[in-house]
């Protein structure tokens, strides 16, 4: 990693946790710091089960449990177990707690306002800009993908999706009795792999490879959540397809796809795939690429 930039990212957390003001013991003048007022505002008014909260936040359990019993002595938030599982626990404000939330969600609103109010409107507007756009790479950067196994409850979840997304953008639907195969079996190690990609615990896309030796694989089950999409995702999870299959002594890499899907069409051919003459019979296919892996992939 060049140091620059390692250097760089801590320069800037340094001035953005002083400037909003992450080191104040009273936070927006509360009488507590930003990570209780943070686990209070996350619960939001409807509530929100805990396990669900720690995913959000990236907190361990240790520290959740020690803010929650916290803001539980304030009278601000309650803790129950669910009806029909003991074990699932659901933080809710108390009526304290929503008016603390509304509280401190005017006060963000006057510092957030007091942050732009030196700057000229076009300043105003660059300043947002780069928020945004700094917003979406440490969402990119905290989307975590790994293999999974085909059977679990994550993996089904993307591929139910994906199949869903396709019987809806397909002229003619998408039934998978008519498409090529990629059953468990085939996703699974030593025969294939199903990346299964995650943004705070939460399962927001997949890709799965087919490999039939060195002679070349197949790529199929590409998926990305509409929630996740801009984020570079897919080729992210092209790109790890790519390193499995090259690790395991693949060279030759082949996709399908239908031209209803443009921007996974724009992607392959982006990614160096070139569109070459059939090579198989996918009832749903329009296109088949191809790409030569000339050696180790790297992210992009």
């Amino acid at each position: 990693m060049d140091q620059s930039l390692v250097d760089g990212v801590r320069r800037f957390n340094r001035t953005v946790t002083q400037r909003i003001g992450a080191l104040d013991d009273a936070f927006l003048a509360r009488d507590r710091p930003l990570g209780p007022a943070r686990v209070l505002w996350e619960i939001g008014v409807a509530g929100r089960d805990v396990r669900e909260l720690r995913a959000r936040l990236g907190l361990d359990s240790g520290y959740l449990s020690r803010l929650l019993r916290g803001l539980e002595a304030d009278g601000l938030v309650r803790v129950e177990a669910g009806h029909d599982d003991g074990r699932v626990r659901t933080a809710r404000l108390t009526e304290a707690g929503l008016a603390e939330r509304a509280t401190l969600d005017r006060r963000s609103d006057d510092a957030a306002a007091a942050l732009l109010a030196p700057l000229s409107d076009s300043r105003r507007a660059r300043l947002v800009a780069a928020m945004a756009e700094v917003e979406r790479l440490l969402t990119a950067s905290a989307v975590d993908v790994a293999p999974c196994p085909p059977g679990h409850a994550d993996a089904r979840f993307c591929l139910r999706a994906y199949f869903a997304e396709l019987a809806g953008r397909f002229d003619d639907g998408f039934d998978p009795e008519l498409s090529i195969s990629a059953a468990d079996a085939e996703m699974t190690p030593p025969a294939g792999v199903l990346l299964v990609a995650r943004l705070h615990g939460e399962p927001v896309g997949c890709g799965a490879l087919k490999l039939a030796g060195a002679a070349g694989a197949e790529v199929k089950r590409m998926w990305v959540a509409s929630s996740a999409r801009g984020l570079g995702l897919g080729r992210r999870l092209l790109a790890e397809l790519e390193a499995y299959a090259f690790d395991a002594g693949v060279r030759t890499l082949r996709l399908e796809t239908n031209r209803a899907l443009a921007e996974a069409i724009a992607l392959y051919r982006a990614a160096g795939y070139r569109e070459v003459t059939p090579f198989n019979d996918e009832h749903y296919a329009d296109h088949w690429f191809e790409k030569d892996l000339a050696g180790p992939r790297t992210l992009t």
